[in-house]
This record gives C-alpha cells, sequence and structure tokens, in this order.
C-alpha cells in the first residue's frame, strides 16, 4: 500500500506474516490468523472487512499486544512493527507506555466499555493523567474540550454524568474521546457502529473522519458491513477463516474485487434500488459461479385495500413512571396514541431512532408490558383487555424472535427440549414422540440437520441459533410474528440467509410480519408496508416503495438520507 523506498511515504505499521492460534485443550488449537501481512498508511484509514470468526477482532488485538497470554500462540516469524519495533516483542512495561498513547481503540459496544459507576469525566481525566502527566485542574479543562470536540451537547455539565445517563451515541463519542485524547498516531475502531441507528451511525463515521484528517492520524476500521467501508475507507482489507482473500485501494476493490468472496459481501446485503425474490448469499459465489445466483426476478411489495387484516390495533399507549424526589414519580409516556393494521401474509415495518418506541410497541402487543391505553382487535377480539387465563389461548398465536440469539435461548437446554418444551406447555402434539418429530420436521424448514436437535446454544454460530430461535417461534404455528431486531446482530451474509427463510416462511404459511429494525435498507427488503415512529408517535405510515420514493416527513427524510450509499467514488487514497 506504501512506498518503502520513500521515507515519507513508510507504512505507520507493518503486519508481517501474522500467525495466531489459541489453545483450546493440552493437544488442540484453533487458527484464527494465518499468514496475514498488510501496512497501514499514514494519516489514512485502512478498513478491514469480514465475518464474525474472520480474525479482524484478533488482528487488532495483536496490534495493541492484548492477545491472552494464557492461551495464544503467535508464529515466530510473525512480525508487527510500529515506530521501528516489533509489538510481539515488547515487554509488558513498553505496551502500557504505547497503548492509549500512541495507539488507541474504539469498542464496539460502550456500555460495556466504560465502567458504570464512574462519571465519564473521571475516566476521561484518568487517560489524561495516566498518559500525559496533567494536572487534575488541566487535565478536566482538557476534557471538556475533548468532549467539545466529539459534540457532546453541554460539555461542562456532560463531563459529571454516568454513562446510563448517556444515549448510546453520546457514550461512543465519549469512547471517541477517550481515544484521541492522547493525540495517538493510529486509532483502532472496532465495530464503532454497529449496534447505533442509521442517523448516529452517519454522525460517528462523519465524526471518525473528521478527526482522522484533522489530526492526520492513521485509522483501522474494523466492520463486516461493506456498505460503511465505502464511507469512510481509503484502503479495504477483506478477510475469511483467518486469511486475506483481498486488498487494495477501496476504488478497486469496490470496482473490480478480485475474489468471489468480496463479490459476495458486496452483493450480499439488501439494495435501496431493487427487491429481488431472493437475496444471494456467500455460497451463490463460491461454489463456482462468479456472478451469483441466477434467479433475480424483482419481488412485488405493498398492501392493497382488499387484504384480509389479522390484527387491528387502536390508540395504543403505553406509560412508564419513576421515581421523583421522595415520593413522587415522574410520567413518561413511550408510546401515544399508535394505531395500525396489519394484513395477513404482509410486513408492517416498524423504523425509528432508539427511544422512538418500536420495540415497546411490540412487547406490548405480546403483553409482556401492560398497554396504558388502546387496543388489539384480534379475531374480533381485544388481546389487551382479555384475562391471562384467556389470553393463554391466543399467546401461542403472536410469537416474538429478539434480537440477541445469544441471549434468547437457554444454554442449560439441549436444542430438543427448547423446541418440545412449548409445545407440551400448549398441548401441541399427543406425545412425546410426536412433538420430537415436529421438532424435527421445523429444523429442516429452518435448514439445520436432525444433530442439531441434541446439541447446546453454545455449539452453533449467531445465525445457526437466530434459525432455531425461529424454529421455536414456529412450534406454537402463530399467525403474527414479531420480528424485534432479529437480524441486526448478524454477519451480512448470515442476515441474508435468514431473510430469505423469513420470506419462504411468510410465503409458504401465510405468516403476517411485524418488523422492528433500525436497518432501512433491510426493512425496505422485506416490508410490505412502513411505519416511521419518533417520540412514541407514528410519523407516517405508507407502502414501502412510497416512502422510500416520496417520504413526506421531514423526519423521515433524515432518517433516509441517513443509510450508508456505499462506494461512491468520492474517496481516494491520502
Amino acid at each position: 500500500m506504501a512506498t518503502t523506498g520513500d521515507k515519507a511515504m513508510e507504512p505507520l505499521v507493518s503486519v508481517r506474516d501474522l500467525d495466531v492460534s489459541f489453545r483450546i485443550d493440552r493437544h488442540v488449537t484453533f487458527d484464527a490468523v494465518k499468514r496475514v501481512s498488510f501496512d497501514i498508511p499514514q494519516n489514512a484509514t485502512v478498513a478491514l472487512v469480514g465475518e464474525s470468526g474472520s480474525g479482524k477482532s484478533v488482528t487488532a488485538l495483536a496490534i495493541l499486544g492484548l492477545l491472552p497470554p494464557e492461551n495464544s500462540i503467535v508464529g515466530g516469524k510473525s512480525e508487527i512493527l510500529f515506530d521501528g519495533r516489533n509489538v510481539l516483542r515488547l515487554s509488558p512495561q513498553e505496551l502500557r507506555e504505547m497503548r492509549g498513547a500512541k495507539i488507541s481503540m474504539i469498542f464496539q459496544e460502550p456500555m460495556t466499555s466504560l465502567n458504570p459507576v464512574f462519571t465519564v469525566g473521571f475516566q476521561l481525566i484518568e487517560v489524561l493523567q495516566l498518559h500525559m502527566g496533567l494536572k487534575p485542574a488541566a487535565a478536566r479543562k482538557r476534557a471538556i474540550a475533548l468532549l467539545d470536540e466529539v459534540g457532546i451537547p453541554d460539555p461542562e455539565f456532560k463531563i459529571n454524568a454516568f454513562p446510563s445517563q448517556l444515549s448510546g451515541g453520546q457514550q461512543q463519542r465519549v469512547m471517541i474521546a477517550m481515544a484521541i485524547a492522547c493525540e495517538p498516531k493510529l486509532l483502532i475502531a472496532d465495530e464503532p457502529t454497529t449496534a447505533l441507528d442509521v442517523t448516529i451511525q452517519k454522525q460517528i463515521l462523519e465524526l471518525i473522519g473528521a478527526l482522522q484528517k484533522k489530526r492526520g492520524m492513521s485509522v483501522l476500521f474494523i466492520t463486516h458491513d461493506l456498505a460503511v467501508v465505502g464511507e469512510i475507507a481509503d484502503y479495504v482489507i477483506v478477510m475469511r477463516d483467518g486469511e486475506i482473500r483481498e486488498q487494495g485501494t477501496a476504488a478497486r476493490v469496490f470496482e473490480s474485487p478480485q475474489d468471489s468472496y468480496t463479490t459476495a459481501l458486496l452483493l450480499c446485503r439488501p439494495n435501496l434500488d431493487r427487491r429481488p425474490f431472493r437475496l444471494p448469499v456467500i455460497d451463490d459465489f463460491m461454489s463456482g459461479n462468479a456472478h451469483g445466483p441466477r434467479h433475480t426476478e424483482e419481488r412485488v411489495r405493498g398492501v392493497n385495500p382488499g387484504d384480509a387484516i389479522v390484527l387491528e390495533v387502536n390508540n395504543l399507549g403505553k406509560d412508564f413512571y419513576s421515581r421523583e424526589g421522595l415520593f413522587g414519580k415522574r410520567k413518561f409516556e413511550a408510546v401515544k396514541d399508535v394505531s395500525f393494521r396489519l394484513p395477513k401474509g404482509k410486513t408492517l415495518g416498524l423504523v425509528g431512532e432508539s427511544g422512538s418506541g418500536k420495540t415497546t410497541v411490540g412487547l406490548t402487543l405480546m403483553r409482556l408490558h401492560q398497554a396504558s391505553a388502546g387496543e388489539a382487535i384480534f379475531e374480533g377480539r381485544d388481546l389487551l383487555a382479555m384475562s391471562a387465563k384467556e389470553f393463554m389461548a391466543y399467546k401461542r398465536r403472536i410469537q416474538i424472535i429478539f434480537q440477541n440469539p445469544y441471549a434468547s435461548l437457554n444454554p442449560r437446554f439441549i436444542v430438543g427440549h427448547i423446541l418440545t418444551e412449548p409445545m407440551q406447555i400448549h398441548g401441541i402434539g399427543a406425545s412425546e414422540a410426536e412433538r420430537t418429530d415436529l421438532a424435527f420436521e421445523l429444523l429442516d424448514k429452518v435448514g439445520l440437520p436432525e444433530a442439531s436437535f441434541y446439541k447446546y446454544p453454545h455449539e452453533f454460530s449467531g445465525g445457526q441459533r437466530q434459525r432455531i430461535a425461529i424454529a421455536r417461534c414456529l412450534t406454537m404455528k402463530p399467525d403474527i410474528l414479531i420480528c424485534d431486531e432479529s437480524v441486526s446482530a448478524l454477519d451480512v451474509s448470515v442476515q441474508a440467509q435468514v431473510l430469505n427463510l423469513l420470506q419462504d416462511l411468510q410465503d409458504e404459511f401465510e405468516l403476517s410480519y411485524i418488523f422492528i429494525s433500525h436497518d432501512l435498507a433491510v426493512v425496505k427488503y422485506i416490508s410490505d408496508e412502513i411505519m416511521v415512529m419518533s417520540e412514541g408517535r407514528i410519523v407516517e405510515i405508507a407502502n414501502s416503495d412510497e416512502i422510500y420514493r416520496n417520504p413526506r416527513e421531514q423526519y423521515t427524510q433524515r432518517l433516509l438520507e441517513s443509510i450508508p450509499k456505499g462506494w461512491h467514488g468520492g474517496r481516494s487514497p491520502a
């Protein structure tokens, strides 16, 4: 990437023949990174792209000297050269002096990276005192300036806030302020926008780009989303199974990908301009067909006046209360006067920023929250007014798929138990044998082998776990599935597989979906109708193509403008 003959163009970091394996037990090791070599040029942004398990984060941790010494093994020929020194050979003291001061990292989840019992100011000042030796007053002044630089409103007040008192976007800005506090030469950003709304994601990407130019630092940006990469990167490195499949300038990789895996990553993500009948998946490109699937006909979406209505929601409201003072309480209206109709066999997409009320609507319809107002009419009866005993007969008819496939499955049960227990509770199947047969049938339906029945959740990938969660919902033979950010935590290729599965199930069983997401490209692909929410209210509701083609409200326009557009030819290597 850099011309080493010119001193001024020497790379900031050179990774050479990096091999990293992890010891599973005394006799077994797992090769996480294999013979990886690349450069990070000075004053440039390099994107490290790949799916979960590709070795991206392991490579970044190796650059920081953060590999766990108790079970990681680094190859003897491996080199990571920074400032003329091999990071892999530095002493613990030298590594501590390097981290934060010369190389900093922004982690994916700010809520687990910030200490919840200390104010953000305390944590930021600690960094400045430790690495720069500033006195308390000078450190506080510098901390306020940093919070202002990363766009925290009213920084002199927010410096005294605890992490829980800030939004997700503000927490990530605090993490960025901590990372740039000592003016490092290299900033590593590990999936810094994955869990954020599109509007906040755009702000964070613009902030990182502006800081990179202003401070003349290099950025290693780790992600699985090539649409994001196209917005920020000068150079792109594509990894799979611990190996580099392709690397080069962003222009070359996006406009003329050389590896079929890169082509697959570029095309698996839903496109705003078209809606194929099925999304392409990785296997479509890796089986010798470099051009992907042959069947690319368009799927028609939309709601028609004559469609049968399976659920009618009128004036739904949900209030929460928090303590204020010694005896008082404050009311917060999370959902306000929400009304919509869900046709049979169609998908209603719910979109909006965090705190807009999307998830609260879904949980209230499931009666996991008690509604404060309104009604939900299903087969002529109000689900929200039923007694718990009456609702038991309807509970299985409306199911929910949660966002996190790692937290929604009981780790102590085998998959067979996870699938058959709901059937036993609701009296589905005349015998245990019949329920087991139905579980095998559902595993096959979601693309998992029968052997999965006898395994535990930890033996599956994230995408496979989400398939198990979908199979568990199907055991109830539901009429309505609420998908709450159910693909947002997945790699783009696995996301495509799950979206195809949901569509197949809808085509076969005429399921109706309420699809909640902050990913507007995914929502457009899967939805017939889209409801936009803000601050608990409906902003607008219309057929999905109409919303994207002609958004009426300014809020909707702002959401659509924030969608990552991918490569547009606007960036060039520094």
